[in-house]
């Protein structure tokens, strides 16, 4: 691949013995060797009972800083992700290491302008307005006891045991749990028998356990579960008036039409956002089938590696970590990285096309600009602008973004 370059970095000398010196220091400090306290053994003893060679991978670790340093002033290359390091020699005179330094992939479009890419017209009709108050209503239901028999949409408040034959199996038993009919919560077939039941009814309910059920005591298997109702449940939806509408934080809407017309503005901005994202993808796709460039696989995989970081901070908010999603989904790290491996490969390649561009077209963003911007952003996260600018990884990543959205901004006029 051309834009791989292996670069020798030899480290010796004054620099070499000063990195064995900190290495000696911070590994002596918890050897222990008969006849010294803990830090106080001499050198000489440490490297006869331990030998030199146990010093070289912290000094290694010293040096990697300068070397990479080096090898960046002596070859001129601009890396676009982090080098591997690989350890040629080592000794107790010096170390080389080679570092294997990915380059940005030349980019060849053929065609970025004229591509009459067509943006859908977007439109809300009557009955989803309705379908949108409805669930405004059913958000703001209050659920109250019933004093009837069990609706689908209903809560059945239950007792329940499940039954193999005449033993009990695990995890089939529960007490005033809560189960909404028509969630599809528990297997199939439970829910709807319990339909028609009301407040202190009994009943022995017969199904069987799906195939692929996960336990391999069950699936497949004929069981009864002996059902108490405890309570009925429904779910009181709020009339529309006035104090619905301030509930929803609607303060302009007196009346049911005004509530529609204000959903329905609310449904085009939603809808004109949903369409404005479709069309820029289908946009950059057609770019990108005009674009010919060699991805490093390095490349896919920081981006795959960054994708899963930001998966792991939107399951943190959760409370849940990667680990327990993995497990809940019995998926492993190396099935998530090769479902994303797609989307990593059509984000790296969307990004280059557009930054070839952007500098095709000398597209940039001015200092005052970019300030601007960050004020922006700094009132939008409601921060101080020197801490948004340290999240964002410095003003020069503001400005990176900002071009980019300018070029983007660029080819939908030029389309």
């Amino acid at each position: 691949m051309k834009n791989k370059h292996d670069v020798l970095v030899k480290i010796d000398n004054d620099e070499w013995n000063k990195a064995l010196d900190k290495s000696f220091q911070k590994n002596v400090a918890k050897a222990k060797v008969d006849g010294f306290r803990e830090g106080k053994c001499p050198r000489d003893v440490y490297e006869k009972k331990f030998g030199k060679e146990s010093l070289y991978m912290d000094a290694v670790d010293f040096v990697l800083p300068t070397a990479y340093k080096k090898a960046l002033e002596d070859s001129k290359l601009e890396p676009i992700v982090q080098p591997s390091v690989d350890i040629k020699n080592i000794d107790d005179t010096g170390v080389e290491v080679v570092f294997t330094i990915i380059t940005k992939p030349k980019v060849e479009i053929k065609k970025y302008k004229g591509l009459n890419v067509e943006k859908t017209e977007v439109k809300v009709e009557a009955n989803e307005i309705e379908e949108e108050i409805e669930v405004l209503r059913n958000k703001y239901a209050e659920v109250v006891l019933k004093d009837g028999v069990i609706e689908n949409g209903d809560t059945a408040v239950i007792d329940f045991e499940g039954f193999k034959g005449d033993t009990p199996f695990e995890g089939g038993k529960g007490e005033n749990y809560p189960l909404e009919i028509g969630s599809n919560s528990f297997i199939p077939g439970f829910e709807e028998q319990l339909i028609g039941l009301k407040a202190k009814d009994e009943k022995d309910i017969n199904l069987a356990f799906p195939e692929d059920y996960p336990s391999e005591d069950l699936k497949g298997q004929d069981v009864v579960f002996k059902v108490k109702v405890q309570e009925v449940k429904t779910k009181k939806t709020p009339e529309l008036n006035e104090d619905f509408y301030l509930d929803l934080g609607y303060e302009d809407v007196k009346n049911e039409k005004e509530l529609e017309n204000k959903i329905k503005e609310e449904l085009i901005t939603k809808k004109e956002q949903a369409e404005e994202n479709k069309y820029i993808d289908k946009l950059l796709e057609a770019i990108a089938n005009e674009t010919e460039v060699e991805l490093p696989d390095e490349l896919i995989e920081a981006e795959t590696s960054r994708i899963i970081d930001d998966y792991k901070e939107k399951l943190k908010m959760q409370g849940i970590t990667l680990e327990q999603y993995l497990e809940f989904t019995k998926s492993s790290m190396e099935q998530l990285k090769e479902q994303l491996k797609e989307e990593s490969k059509k984000n790296v390649l969307y990004r280059l096309t557009i930054e070839e561009i952007k500098n095709k077209e000398n597209i940039t963003a001015s200092d005052e600009e970019v300030n601007e911007e960050a004020e922006k952003l700094s009132a939008n996260y409601q921060m101080p602008k020197d801490e948004l600018i340290k999240i964002f990884g410095g003003i020069d990543m503001i400005r990176y973004d900002l071009e980019m959205r300018k070029t983007i901004e660029f080819l939908k006029s030029n389309n």
